[in-house]
């Protein structure tokens, strides 16, 4: 791979957020890379190889960002690669039906190199809109080559293909879009810069602005360090006087420049585009009164919500019955199979501990997430999510945190670690530190099996209607979640972390015929398999651990039971019992595991026990003492409590600090417990 890379010239993509550059890359490279809606789905650099009569390329797939001088860390990652990462050519992907908004990017990429393809992708959306896009007269304005692609069908890949392994002319970096007057105050500090990797009129404007963050990647990476060079101190003041002695503000020498790109670029799309002006609203916009309507949008939210979590539950019972049955069978037949040469405590490790324990985790969680992850794909691939962040803008807004943050709450319900390492998106330190403190407020996959497990057994009496009722409560319980991610973020915003919220733009990307057979394809293989792979890695030696804590006594008494006993107290007190208390804490690696412990806790001591659909579950639940406000409470504290370890170390990571890890344990459990304590005392 090493020397592959080494023989392939480095081809770069680069483009805003939603504009399909990652299903372009997709289909030169043949890589499955994710292509969803909202935040985090390129979260690093990915690489792929192209390959044509015996000549080789390696494109590398850039995070989506709107610019290379705001702040978030893709766009950070994006600029970098731009700047410094070698690219022989960079192909900057824009949308046809936004071709202003890309050709800002374009711009700025055009000011650092001169070896650009500008790709018009989503020509086929914007024709739908009545759109066209005269690629030939881009060309002409901007000389450069420009191509119109569809990514998604195919159209126009070939010409792109060709363009990317022929040689492009030479041609030199645009001159900055600056105010008028600023290039010639530059002028000395410019030729003092003539020689370096990047255009010496683009670094006197970054260093006469003085942009912390931009002088000190050129200070690192080029040695350009005004402290360290007499000359180039000196140079860079008189630029700054020069400046300002015209009346311009070297500080906001970078703002006036993006406005003059804005103004270019709207110029450009203007001329270059055609729009035929529809009779009356378009479908998007229709769909765009009701989705995200002031009144509506948030009561449709939670319909679909609840409709999701419906057909989850409706379609999972029966799957997981017939699944848990087979994989407790097979573990019968593995049991004999070792029976007939391995020792009898070994036999019981493997079969009652580690056996049973990965089956019940499969057959709880494989069918319910073979339905969710779908049906949420589904939402994705449409372009429904970030109208969920839209519509929750203004409650964030109010709690002084970040809109954003509404992505980041969504990727929290397929796993918090994704959803903390998501919150890069949102610029501002403190609202990304109160996104990250309160993503584990969302429930993620490996908590769903135990709350729809429960749901059914308590809450569903059978048939559709009996699921509608369960898929009621979980959809409850989720909005409860949602509003005490909102009074956690108000709590920490007016507090420890106070602070005005900061403004965003939210791009609502045009809705999309969804590609049924890639969503079931991409939300089984990226989420299902690696979520369940992530689960059965856990489970297998953490119900090795089970197994010897149940067999192995001290004074008499197995180790499990002195720990039941030990937590009964507090469980008590928070309507339950030591036993569930002692499955949250053994959980602590994976939420999956929770129930299994407190069934093994249940039983005789020395196993799991298996149970037939939820009929039986509730009647094994029921003869240890559950009731129906046990199952409210337990609920409730499966949804509020701590993350599971591998978010915690990646809120770690995120955060380089084990305060605010502690702390993102402690606030979401301090929740739990106050509902369990509110539900006891009340019922």
């Amino acid at each position: 791979m090493g020397g592959r890379e080494e023989r392939g010239r480095a081809v770069g993509f680069c483009g805003n957020p939603n504009v399909g550059k990652s299903t372009l890359f997709n289909r030169l490279t043949g890589l499955r890379q994710h292509t969803g809606n909202w935040c985090g789905k390129t979260v690093g650099s990915a690489r792929g190889w192209l390959e044509r009569e015996g000549q080789s390329l390696m494109l590398v797939d850039t995070p989506g960002c709107c610019s290379l001088f705001a702040g978030s860390g893709e766009e950070r990652a994006a600029r970098d690669y731009v700047l410094l990462g070698g690219a022989e050519k960079l192909v900057v992907v824009c949308d046809a039906s936004c071709l202003a908004r890309g050709l800002v990017l374009a711009l700025e990429v055009l000011e650092i190199t001169g070896r650009v393809i500008l790709c018009v992708n989503l020509v086929d959306e914007a024709r739908s809109r009545g759109i066209t896009v005269d690629t030939r007269r881009l060309a002409r304005d901007l000389k450069i080559p420009v191509c119109g692609v569809c990514a998604a069908t195919g159209d126009g890949v070939e010409e792109l293909t060709q363009l990317l392994f022929d040689p492009l002319p030479p041609a030199p970096p645009r001159e900055p879009c600056l105010p008028e007057g600023a290039a010639a105050c530059l002028e000395p500090l410019t030729g003092y810069l003539e020689g370096q990797p990047l255009p010496a009129r683009w670094l006197a404007a970054v260093l006469a602005e003085g942009e912390a963050e931009l002088c000190g990647l050129l200070r690192d990476r080029l040695c350009l360090d005004p402290a360290r060079d007499r000359t180039l101190e000196e140079l860079t003041e008189q630029a700054r006087a020069d400046l300002a002695r015209r009346g311009l503000d070297p500080g906001e020498l970078g703002e006036q420049a993006a406005r003059e790109r804005d103004i270019l670029a709207e110029t450009l799309a203007a001329e270059a585009s055609e729009r035929k002006k529809p009779a009356g609203p378009s479908r998007e916009e229709r769909l765009d009164r009701v989705l995200t309507h002031r009144w509506l949008g948030v009561p449709v939210m939670a319909a679909l919500l609840a409709l999701v979590l419906w057909l989850t539950v409706w379609g999972a019972n029966y799957p997981s019955e017939l699944l848990g049955q087979w994989l407790f069978a097979l573990g019968e037949t593995i049991r004999r199979l070792l029976e007939s040469w391995a020792p009898p405590w070994l036999v019981s490790a493997v079969v009652d501990g580690v056996w049973r324990t990965t089956a019940w985790v499969v057959s709880v969680m494989l069918p319910p997430m073979a339905i969710f992850f779908p049906l949420f794909t589904l939402l994705e691939d449409l372009g429904y999510l970030p109208r969920v962040a839209f519509n929750l803008d203004g409650a964030f807004a109010r709690c002084s945190a970040c809109g954003k943050q509404g992505l980041t709450m969504c990727q929290g319900l397929g796993c918090n670690a994704v959803g903390v390492t998501g919150c890069r998106i949102i610029d501002s330190p403190r609202e990304r530190l109160i996104a990250i403190l309160t993503n584990g407020f969302m429930p993620c996959n490996g908590r769903f099996p135990t709350l729809i497990a429960l749901t059914g057994a308590f809450f569903a009496a059978g048939g559709a209607g009996g699921s509608l009722a369960a898929a009621g409560v979980l959809t409850a319980a989720l909005l409860l979640g949602i509003g005490c991610t909102f009074l956690a973020s108000r709590v920490l915003g007016g507090t420890i972390l106070r602070g005005k919220p900061s403004s965003f733009v939210l791009e609502l990307p045009p809705y999309r015929k969804p590609r049924v057979g890639q969503i079931v394809v991409r939300s089984l293989l990226d989420r299902t398999a690696f979520v369940l792979g992530r689960a059965v890695t856990v489970a297998a030696p953490a119900g090795l651990i089970l197994w010897i804590l149940a067999n192995t006594a001290w004074g008499g008494t197995p180790l499990l039971e002195q720990g039941r006993r030990l937590l009964e107290p507090a469980g008590l007190a928070l309507g339950m019992d030591g036993a569930i208390l002692l499955g949250f804490l053994l959980g602590f690696p994976a939420n999956e595991i929770v129930l299994p412990v407190i069934l093994m806790c249940y039983t005789a001591g020395t196993s799991l026990v298996s149970y037939q659909g939820s009929a039986e579950l509730a009647g094994i639940l029921t003869a240890n003492g559950w009731t129906p406000v046990t199952a409210v409470c337990v609920i409730l504290f499966t949804l509020l409590h701590w993350p599971c370890g591998t978010t915690l170390l990646t809120i770690r990571r995120e955060t380089g600090s084990w305060k605010w890890a502690a702390a993102a344990a402690a606030l979401p459990t301090a929740f739990g417990v106050a509902a369990c304590l509110l539900v006891r005392t009340v019922f």
